[in-house]
């Protein structure tokens, strides 16, 4: 089963918070995950975002597929995704 790292959304009502989590690509957006490996949050200008560098590169080389908006948010941060790992 593919593994992807995906943003989990936690917080309050209309105050959007999210984990950065590897999981299972079958598991529900909020259910269960491998580890968490980072925080984004939407509501600071600009947007706020810490990562777990190493483990995140290490997902990757390992064939984790990031979403297109982790996709994104690793690649302002200066993480590059290149086809067969980082």
């Amino acid at each position: 089963m593919p593994v992807k790292i995906r943003l989990q959304r936690i917080g309050a009502k209309k105050k959007p918070f999210y984990r950065i989590v590897v999981a299972n690509s079958e598991s529900p957006r909020n259910g269960r995950f491998i580890e968490n490996v980072g925080t984004y949050n939407t509501l600071t200008d600009p947007s706020a975002v810490t990562l777990k560098e190493e483990k995140i590169k290490g997902w990757l080389e390992k064939g984790a597929i990031p979403t297109k908006i982790v996709g994104e948010i690793l690649k302002r941060q200066g993480i590059t995704i290149e086809k067969g790992g980082v």
